[in-house]
């Protein structure tokens, strides 16, 4: 399969590229300032641009999202529009004119996280965030076939707990190959809908 991977260079994405990789797909891996394409998919017009690059694609994946941490009572409303740009609107919108440019039988998968489910303090934004992607799957499974769409909801994952641990205490990591390969079952199965949850 021929793959658009939204944030291919993270700690997440890199996995994620490895494991396809080695089941020979052809991955194209996408950044804001480094990758095979360099797009900033919370932009519109630049999503479109993307696809106009890509060429015809079997499947889009996403494997970065960016939200605020702040307690609730510090929260204000650019955080909360940030945290919805940076981890809902781009995706929303990668399968909103990716279905133009996805094969008829591809997919799409997308990324949450156990925020969504198992809050902590300060995340109430990311949260929200979480859960308004999730309901999107949801939704937009009812429309788009025969194309697929899942998500990814990932714990923290064991590569970044130096970085992201101290927002996440008492909730258990989990090794970043073992996120990767709900990636491979959200792309290469036949399930639509679905949440696939790394706890």
């Amino acid at each position: 399969m021929r793959i658009l991977l939204i944030g291919a260079g993270g700690t997440l994405g890199g996995a994620v590229r490895r494991a396809l990789a080695e089941r020979g797909h052809e991955v194209i891996g996408v950044g804001r300032s480094g990758g095979d394409l360099i797009a900033d998919v919370t932009d519109p017009e630049a999503v479109t641009r993307l696809y106009a690059q890509a060429g015809p694609l079997d499947a889009v994946a996403v494997a970065a999202g960016e939200g605020v941490f702040r307690p609730l009572g510090e929260l204000t409303a650019d955080d909360v529009v940030t945290t919805f740009r940076g981890k809902v609107l781009g995706q929303l919108d990668l399968v909103r004119q990716g279905a133009r440019h996805v094969a008829p039988n591809g997919s799409f998968t997308l990324v949450s996280g156990i925020l969504g489910e198992q809050p902590v303090p300060a995340s109430a934004a990311a949260a929200a965030a979480n859960g308004a992607v999730e309901a999107f799957v949801r939704a937009a499974a009812l429309e788009l076939p025969p194309q697929r769409i899942n998500a990814v909801s990932p714990t923290v994952v064991e590569e970044s707990l130096p970085l992201y641990g101290p927002f996440f205490p008492g909730i258990e990591p989990a090794p970043v190959a073992r996120v990767a390969t709900a990636y491979v079952r959200s792309i290469e199965g036949a399930q639509t809908g679905l949440t696939y949850r790394v706890w």
